[in-house]
């Protein structure tokens, strides 16, 4: 008999269903979680929703094998560390999507007819109509960063309101948007045209801070931004800075704890909700079904498919999907801000026998809300969802390139496609690319900076970047200068000891005249 320790506000329905299995499920939604695990530390199951399932948690509960998340997110739980202990976590994607959707619906007509103040101002005795003139969301144009599960949802639910929806998502297709209703853009153009912006994107290393000054700064009078995605994405002091002049309407549902207590963001927000995104009857029963069914699947028939942290198969090298993240991230680079439309894959020797464990990383390198330990199964659906086609082609084991693999990727369509690749292999137990699009033989190691430019090739260019970083004391590390004779292009690789700042880029690119300039960082 398996014992579950859900120690959270979750519907009973989970609960009865696995009882009904024969588990022995212990349901606490009111003891903390660390009182809980010392009381039933032989629990082989924790189902969550918001609590931190830390290092110190999982060692807690010396025969855990699964964590079960109960909802999309799961950066409150430590995968790294459970996948060390052999602990599968697993989360119900798509559970609480449509309750977002709708709270984002909801907050926008509150904040756009002054629902909240004008309930207290009517309750307290007063009758303040034209203090409460109000804007219509019928017409406007609505932006939306993040096209997932939520953010299509979004789109969905505003049809009604004939509004013009534009797009910000990595890996969702210019074709698989205009399905969906949505016209893919930059996220400078949102923050520069709509009249509302919401935010359905993850928070890590490459999204945390992104709202800031700049963005705030592009924004219409008036405009609203909603977040019910993660706290940490925006920048709060830049918000406070920007928000009076610029007159912003800020909805906010997320914030860095949940937890009662003052709140940073209390200034600067119009209406603040206590993180009520999935807080719905039937968000909570659909994430509780989810969770149970999900148990009962991964121990009656060994189902795993919404495992996130999935073990390597045995024989692969885990530095051979470090090696697919970086050559795809690389490529992405190469090629700009454009959404991949297609991926082609390359994958010699051994490799071959691993190709879909190697899709994971690739996916995870050109999409911030996909995690590198998410399965094979994941990954092609994620990218099926996108409108990205993949294809794993064939290859000539008789080039004798050993375990190496190429990752293409295209953007565009019809006449107008583009296409960038990159090849690597390991060296020394690093990995090691040897070509990237036209330019071979570059063999450089991608771990730590390095700045890309491509130019005409002509005398001194080198020497012309090189003093440009210099005045700023930024130190060469190291040096590749391949050149592509048929198109008389050099691309420069420099390895620097710090990341070279966006400013400085631009600057480079205008002083040698570069096709292409752009930095890129990997730390392994």
């Amino acid at each position: 008999m398996h014992k579950v320790l859900i120690p959270t506000k979750l519907d009973k329905f989970a609960a009865d269903m696995l009882t009904q299995k024969g588990y022995n499920v212990v349901l606490d939604a009111t003891t903390a979680l660390e009182e809980q695990v010392a009381r039933d530390s032989d629990a082989e199951v924790l189902i969550v929703r918001s609590e931190k399932v830390t290092k110190e948690i999982i060692d807690a509960l010396p025969q855990l094998k699964l964590v079960v998340r109960a909802g999309a997110g799961y950066n409150t739980i430590d995968t790294k560390y459970a996948r060390k202990r052999n602990v599968d976590v697993m989360n119900t994607p798509g559970a609480n999507s449509n309750a977002v959707a709708e709270e984002v619906i909801a907050l926008i007509l509150a904040a756009f007819r002054h629902l909240l103040p004008a309930d207290a101002s009517t309750r307290a005795g007063n009758w303040e109509k034209s203090k409460f003139m109000g804007h219509e969301l019928t017409g406007k144009t609505i932006g939306i960063l993040g096209l997932g599960h939520i953010g299509q949802l979004v789109v969905k639910r505003l049809a009604g309101f004939e509004v013009k929806v534009l797009g910000y998502d990595p890996m969702i297709s210019p074709t698989r948007a205009e399905e969906i209703g949505a016209e893919l853009c930059s996220v400078e153009r949102i923050f520069a045209e709509a009249d509302c912006i919401t935010l359905h994107i993850p928070e890590n290393e490459e999204t945390r801070g992104m709202i800031d000054r700049k963005l705030f700064s592009a924004m219409k009078p008036g405009a609203m931004l909603v977040n019910c995605a993660r706290a940490g994405i925006i920048n709060e002091e830049d918000l406070r800075a920007v928000k009076a002049e610029k007159k912003i309407i800020y909805c906010n549902d997320v914030y860095p704890k949940d937890a009662a207590g003052p709140k940073t963001v209390a200034d600067v927000a119009d209406i603040m909700m206590p993180h009520l995104g999935a807080n719905t009857f039937e968000a909570n029963f659909n994430a509780a079904k989810r969770a149970a069914e999900q148990t009962i699947a991964y121990f009656e028939q060994g189902v795993t498919n919404c495992v996130v942290n999935k073990a390597l198969p045995d024989g692969l090298d885990a530095g051979y999907q470090k090696l697919a993240y970086v050559l795809a991230a690389l490529t992405k680079a190469y090629l700009g801000d454009s959404n991949p439309t297609r991926i082609e894959t390359s994958f010699y020797g051994k490799l071959a026998d691993y190709a879909k464990y190697l899709v994971p990383p690739v996916v995870a390198a050109i999409a911030s809300d996909f995690a590198v330990e998410q399965g094979p199964k994941e990954a092609e659906q994620f990218l099926a969802d996108g409108g990205v086609e993949l294809v794993n082609r064939m290859v000539d084991n008789n080039k004798n390139y050993g375990e190496a693999m190429t990752i293409d990727l295209f953007v565009g369509s019809g006449s107008t496609i583009f296409k960038a690749s990159a090849r690597g292999t390991i060296t020394e137990g690093q990995p090691m690319v040897s070509r990237l699009d036209e330019f071979d033989k570059l063999y450089f190691d991608p771990t730590g900076h390095h700045l890309f430019v491509e130019y005409a090739d002509e005398p001194g260019v080198i020497g012309k970047i090189a003093g440009i970083l210099g005045e700023k004391n930024i130190n060469i590390v190291d040096i590749r200068a391949p050149q592509n004779l048929k198109t008389g292009r050099s691309l420069s690789v420099i390895t620097t000891n710090v990341e070279v700042p966006e400013m400085l880029v631009d600057k480079i690119r205008e002083a040698v005249n570069a096709e292409k300039a752009f930095s890129f960082s990997y730390q392994g």
